[in-house]
Formats: C-alpha cells, sequence, structure tokens
C-alpha cells in the first residue's frame, strides 16, 4: 500500500520550503528598508494575525478528518453537508472577527500597551480574517481528499503576492515614515490570502463538478454537521490558540519587561524586532516542514484509526517521529554553529541578532516533536489533552518570560529560554499522553540518535569547509552555499550509512 502520509508530508514539505524561502526574500528587503525598527512594529501585531488563525485552525483540520472518514466510505452526500456546515461557520465568523478588530482597533492597541506607531499594521492585519477563513475550508476539503497539491500551490501564490505587493507597499510608503512603510507591507499578506483564495476556489469549482457529479446538493443540507464539526474544531482550535498564544505573549511581555531591565523603548522594538522578524523567520522554515507533516497525516491516521489497524497506526507515529527528526536535528546543528554566517547571507550587512538564532536554534527539534505529537493525538480524536499541555507550557513560559526577560542580564535571551522551557515540557507531557493512552512505547533514543549522528558528521565537514573557503575567497555567500550543499550530501549520506534499511522503506513508501 502506497504511504500517503510520506506523499503528503513530502508535497506540502516542498511548498512550504518555497513559501517559507519566499518569506525570508520578503523579509530581506523589508530588512533592508525599514531596519529592524520597521520589522519591530510590522511584527508586533504580527502575533495577533497568528491568534486569529489559531482560532479557526481547528476548522480546516476538522474538516479534513470529516472528510477522510466519509471518504473512506465513498459517502458523497455527507461530504457535501460537511462543506456546506463548514462555510457558513466560517464566512460567519471571518467577517465577524473583522468587522470588530476593525471597530475596536484604538481601544485594542492602547489595551495591548503597543506603540500608536502601529495603528497600520493593524488595521492591514484586520482584514486578513476574512480569507483566511475561506482559504482554511478549501484547504481541509482537499487535505481530506488527501491532495496536497491545490493546499501546497496555494501556500506559493499567497506568499509571491505577499512579496511582490509588501515589499512595493512598503518602498513607496517609506518617505512618510516608517511605520507607514511597516504598514504597507501588512497589506501584503492580505491580498496575497485574497488571491490564494481565489485560486483554491476555482480549483475546488472544477474539482467538485467531476467528483460530486449525479448529486443534487443544492437538496442537500448542512445543519446536521454544524454542530459535529463545531465539536470537533473547536477543542482543536483551543490547541493550536494556546500555541500562539505564546507568540502573542512576546508581543505583549518582551517589550515591557525590556523596558523594565533598563532599555528605552526604541531599543525594545530593535531587539524585538531581531528575535521575531529576523530570529523567527529563519526557525520557522523547519517548523513549517512539521506543520506540513503533522498535516498530511492526520487524515490518513485517521482513517487507519477508525478502521482499528492498530499495528499499521503504531509504525506509522513512530516513522512520522523519525522524519520530524531528520527534520529537526540538521536544522539545529547548522543554525547553531552556523548562525553569523547564515544571518549575513539572508540579512547581508544586518547580523545583528544571530547570537538569539544559536541559542533559539536549541528549541527547534523540541518545538518540532511537540507539533507532530499534537497531530498524532488530533488523529485519535484526543483533542483536550493536548490543549491542557499546551496550557501548560504556555504558563511556564510565561513566568520564565516575567523572570528573566526584566532581568538586564539574560534581557531578549529570557524570552527565548522561555520559548525553550515551554516546549520541552509540552513534548514531554505528549509523549506520556501517547504512551499511556495509544499504547506507544516511543523510544526516543532510537528516534533521534540516527540524525543527531548525522547532523553533527555534516556540520564538522561543513565548519571546515566554510572557513577554508571564507579565507581563500572572502565571500561568506559562496562559502555558505558551498558548504551547504556539501553538508546536506554528507548528511544524506551518512543517514544511509547508519539506518539504510530504516531510510530504504520510507523512500520506497514515497513511489
Amino acid at each position: 500500500m502506497k504511504n500517503k502520509i510520506v506523499k503528503g508530508a513530502l508535497i506540502l514539505s516542498i511548498s512550504s520550503i518555497i513559501a517559507k524561502f519566499l518569506g525570508i526574500f520578503f523579509r530581506w528587503p523589508l530588512v533592508m528598508l525599514i531596519g529592524d525598527e520597521g520589522i519591530g512594529y510590522y511584527q508586533m501585531t504580527y502575533p495577533l494575525y497568528m491568534f486569529f488563525i489559531g482560532i479557526v485552525s481547528g476548522m480546516p483540520i476538522a474538516v479534513s478528518k470529516f472528510v477522510s472518514e466519509r471518504s473512506a466510505y465513498g459517502d458523497k452526500e455527507s461530504i457535501v453537508s460537511i462543506i456546506k456546515a463548514s462555510f457558513s461557520i466560517m464566512i460567519f465568523l471571518g467577517f465577524g472577527t473583522s468587522v470588530i478588530l476593525l471597530l475596536f482597533s484604538d481601544y485594542i492597541i492602547n489595551l495591548l500597551k503597543w506603540d500608536s506607531k502601529v495603528y497600520l499594521c493593524f488595521i492591514g492585519i484586520s482584514i486578513a480574517p476574512i480569507s483566511v477563513c475561506l482559504l482554511g475550508v478549501f484547504r481541509g476539503v482537499f487535505q481530506g481528499m488527501e491532495n496536497m497539491v491545490p493546499t501546497g500551490i496555494s501556500q506559493i501564490i499567497e506568499q509571491v503576492i505577499r512579496v511582490l505587493v509588501g515589499v512595493t507597499f512598503a518602498y513607496f510608503l517609506l518617505d512618510k515614515g516608517i511605520h507607514y512603510a511597516a504598514g504597507g507591507a501588512s497589506f501584503g499578506a492580505v491580498i496575497g490570502g485574497f488571491v490564494a483564495t481565489i485560486f483554491v476556489l476555482i480549483t475546488y469549482l472544477k474539482f467538485s463538478g467531476k467528483y460530486f457529479k449525479g448529486i443534487n446538493r443544492k437538496k442537500i443540507s448542512g445543519k446536521k454537521y454544524v454542530g459535529k464539526i463545531l465539536k470537533m474544531a473547536i477543542p482543536l482550535s483551543l490547541g493550536a490558540t494556546v500555541s500562539t498564544i505564546m507568540v502573542l505573549i512576546d508581543s505583549i511581555l518582551v517589550p515591557q519587561m525590556l523596558l523594565n531591565a533598563g532599555y528605552t523603548n526604541k531599543e525594545a522594538t530593535i531587539l524585538y524586532g531581531q528575535l521575531t522578524g529576523k530570529v523567527s523567520v529563519l526557525i520557522n522554515v523547519p517548523l513549517a516542514l512539521a506543520v506540513a507533516l503533522g498535516t498530511s497525516m492526520i487524515p490518513t491516521l485517521s482513517r487507519i484509526f477508525v478502521l482499528n489497524k492498530m499495528d499499521e497506526f503504531k509504525d506509522k507515529v513512530v516513522m512520522c517521529f523519525k522524519l520530524s527528526s531528520y527534520i529537526a536535528f540538521p536544522c539545529f546543528i547548522s543554525m547553531y554553529f552556523l548562525s553569523a554566517p547564515i544571518m549575513n547571507v539572508i540579512f547581508p550587512n544586518n547580523t545583528d541578532g544571530y547570537n538569539i538564532l544559536r541559542y533559539a536554534s536549541v528549541g527547534i527539534p523540541f518545538i518540532i516533536f511537540s507539533q507532530v505529537s499534537i497531530s498524532i493525538l488530533q488523529s485519535t480524536s484526543n483533542y483536550i489533552r493536548p490543549v491542557i499541555n499546551l496550557f501548560i507550557g504556555c504558563v511556564i513560559k510565561i513566568i520564565v518570560t516575567l523572570v528573566l526577560t526584566g532581568n538586564s542580564e539574560f534581557n531578549i535571551y529570557g524570552a527565548v529560554l522561555a520559548t525553550l522551557f515551554s516546549y520541552i515540557l509540552t513534548s514531554y507531557l505528549n509523549f506520556s499522553v501517547i504512551k499511556k493512552k495509544l499504547n506507544i512505547n516511543l523510544n526516543i533514543l532510537d528516534i533521534i540518535i540516527t540524525p543527531l549522528l548525522s547532523s553533527l558528521l555534516m556540520i564538522v565537514i561543513a565548519l571546515l569547509l566554510f572557513n577554508y573557503f571564507y579565507d581563500m575567497f572572502g565571500n561568506t555567500l559562496f562559502s555558505i552555499l558551498i558548504c551547504s550543499v556539501i553538508g546536506f550530501v554528507v548528511y544524506i549520506l551518512s543517514l544511509f550509512l547508519f539506518k539504510m534499511k530504516e531510510l530504504n522503506t520510507i523512500f520506497t513508501s514515497i513511489k
């Protein structure tokens, strides 16, 4: 049987990589235009946007899970009902949220104690919920059908438009002030979302005409699935919301704690911009792969679980964690030891924040394990416990942020440590639930040892090559590209050397 988890993850991973690199490309000219201060304004409201995405994120997951289960039984009428129910919920939620944010923008900015210069950025993200909601339903339907291509293409379209429009707006508004340019950049994300929505709408109309041929969709009501979808989506959304609250906490607490540590408002904004506008962008590249893996595996794992194929289910769970390890450890090791040259390549002549990247990279494996374990539990209808675990991690993050970030000796690194501690705890708690609820005993050493050893071998060779080529040519970009390519080859070869049988099983399943 073809391994749809790996295929789906591969499609979404490739599209996520492209989308994230486009996102990095977006940040590069943006940082050059508006600097760390402007990025700080841009990023200050962005967590609120992510918070809303967290609120509605349960819907596409619930839709994909219901569609996948009904598709397994060939029940097309129920799939129509699911789609109608989800659209009625999301249209109401999207438009309602946008109206509330626009009406109460000044009050919310004052409540969160943000700089008044973030107003234009706030207006931009206030419009976004409309496209986010519509896009989420379409993606959920296609993922439930285990067709990841429309989702992947729409992610790329969204980022391309975001880059083109955001940078253009920022450039032309720069003369009015840095905060105007940052506000213009935020509208790029909004327009990108609407263009991506139009694409998936056209794709869906073509697909539905063939798939639902012979079914009178007008007579099918979505009412019976509204309650069912909400019952599943709300716990899922709570989990994602708690996760995005961690980012929102940074936007509220970190600037305030830095002020308490003796920094000026501008200095606090710059440090916050380095953390969220530079470091987080780079950290999010491997995390996007984990999200792609988690998103693609939920429908397939749900189908296997509902058919009670427990041996196959356990094998897939172990495979998912191993795949996530293959992503997590080379990214962590590379960013830790090559933080300065990586930052210099992405943001030329503006490498401030490379030490933040170095220490933040330690959290990559734990954030990825947390994400994947949540998806596994969600696929088995265990929704509440991951939310509780994330909430516990969130409490730890708040405590550590308050204690360390306001201390001048830790300053911005207190926020980095807070995130690290919270995800270590969340991962541990999720692993415990998987062992107890699903009777799957994960051998962590077996999961991490191969990618860890391969990553260490990779970085030793990469560092030697980087220093050699840099001494020879004096060019950071050329040196990092050469050592990255060779390091990647070394990593892949060492993986085959350590675990050839295991890797052959995974790669054969893609064919």
